[in-house]
């Protein structure tokens, strides 16, 4: 087929992009901004558009696939329901492949991505060949986000957004846990657990769903098949010992994908080898050793941008490096979970251990915006400690050229807040 993707720069599409291609698909895409990600996309092979433009649509395309992101009056894509083209949401085309795979699926609030590659690890640790599509990049990847294997394992990360995941069709679903997140789709947690229960109604009589035993939410979900993992649970420490990242967020992820592997009959031993190897996913506690003005500082990239994500990025930083002198800067993701979540936010950003918290403005989400402007003024100001500032973005890389003291940077948000890594230690 001959296959064009509007948004193949986002992480999940381009994973999906980089599978057609392997299967020898001729695809082609756009979106609006150059990235790291379109330009290896380019390298592979793929000729990409840096804008939306219904011209760029080839005459013989076969299927259209967009990202959630894209609007229904995205001109790319009124094109193609005009021509009559088939069309596609992400979420469609990866339900599309759950049914024709033995499928693991990761959901959850937080977690889904690290747990997801680390299940993705075991299984290639144990020579079950899966074919993998993540919403991240990792190492067992070749740092990619897409894996083809030879076998009929599926390994996927299942999005709850707009209640995407409503669209897979697994044998095994793992949830990590359920919080409030996505109020601008949900309203409510009721509605996000709702959706939940339906996502476990797809699994077949004789699959497995797997559930954080720790998490009050996750244990209102039932299934005929049902098993626990918990930080309880006496493989924890051991777990902790041999993990490579820090923070006991990731001590649980671990337990979810070791009881993953469980449910697949893959040895322990293969799943604690695989785990002792995991050296975590990109923008998840990502940690760079970089250059500021010839003096060496440790940048760790991540891309907590919900108040539990926050806290739990910010004390591993804490327990990995106890001795350092802490700086952060967190940028919001969306306006509309700035104000639903506001007053957790605050909480978390005035209990966290942190030397100095710059917050700079919210990324904004094109076609996700509530009304009301809330701006990261207001939160800093909610917060009103003195170790906490608001910075422009445009301003940041001075701010921190001058003022940054000591050797340890964390960079929080799940915008384009990470490219602040590279911009501040170019030299």
């Amino acid at each position: 087929m001959n296959i064009y993707f509007i948004g193949i720069g986002g992480i999940g599409l381009s994973a999906l992009a980089r599978y057609y291609l392997a299967q020898g698909h001729q695809v082609t895409g756009s979106d609006l901004e150059q990235s790291e990600i379109t330009d290896a996309l380019q390298k592979e092979g793929i000729e990409v558009y840096i804008k939306h433009d219904p011209s760029n649509i080839p005459s013989d395309v076969d299927r259209v696939i967009y990202t959630a992101a894209v609007n229904d009056d995205n001109e790319e894509l009124k094109e193609a329901k005009r021509k009559e083209i088939t069309t596609q949401s992400y979420a469609e085309a990866l339900g599309e492949l759950t049914k024709e795979h033995f499928t693991i699926a990761i959901t959850g609030t937080h977690g889904k991505s690290t747990t997801a590659a680390m299940v993705a690890s075991i299984l290639i640790e144990a020579d079950l060949d899966p074919t993998v599509i993540l919403g991240t990049k990792f190492d067992q990847l070749e740092h990619e986000n897409c894996r083809i294997g030879e076998s009929n394992y599926l390994v996927i990360e299942a999005d709850e957004f707009d209640r995407s995941f409503l669209e897979h069709y697994p044998e095994i679903l793992t949830v990590t846990n359920i919080e409030e997140d996505h109020l601008d789709c949900y309203e409510n947690l009721e509605n996000i657990i709702n959706a939940y229960r339906e996502f476990t109604t797809h699994l077949p009589k004789h699959g497995e769903l797997i559930i954080n035993g720790d998490d009050h939410n996750a244990k209102k979900l039932k299934h005929k098949r049902t098993q626990t993992f918990s930080l309880q649970n006496p493989e924890s420490e051991k777990i902790k010992n041999i993990l490579q990242i820090p923070g006991k967020h990731n001590v649980a992820n671990a337990l979810a994908a070791l009881q993953t592997a469980r449910a697949l009959d893959i040895p322990d031993e293969v799943s604690f080898k695989a785990l002792s190897g995991f050296k975590g996913v990109w923008r998840r506690f990502d940690i760079k050793e970089r250059k500021l003005k010839g003096k060496k500082i440790t940048v760790i990239n991540d891309y907590a941008h919900h108040p539990t994500e926050v806290k739990a990025t910010l004390e591993a930083a804490d327990e990995k490096f106890p001795e350092q002198k802490k700086w952060a800067v967190f940028q919001p993701h969306q306006a509309a979970r700035t104000t639903n979540l506001f007053d957790e936010f605050v909480k978390t950003l005035k209990e966290v251990t942190i030397d100095k918290l710059i917050v700079t403005d919210i990324y904004k989400v094109a076609g996700r915006e509530e009304k009301k402007k809330i701006t990261s003024k207001e939160l800093v100001n909610a917060i009103n400690q003195e170790n906490v500032v608001y910075v422009p973005k445009e301003k940041l890389k001075d701010f921190l050229s001058k003022n940054l003291e000591g050797q340890l940077l964390t960079i929080l948000g799940a915008g384009d807040i990470y490219k602040l890594e590279q911009e501040l230690t170019k030299e």
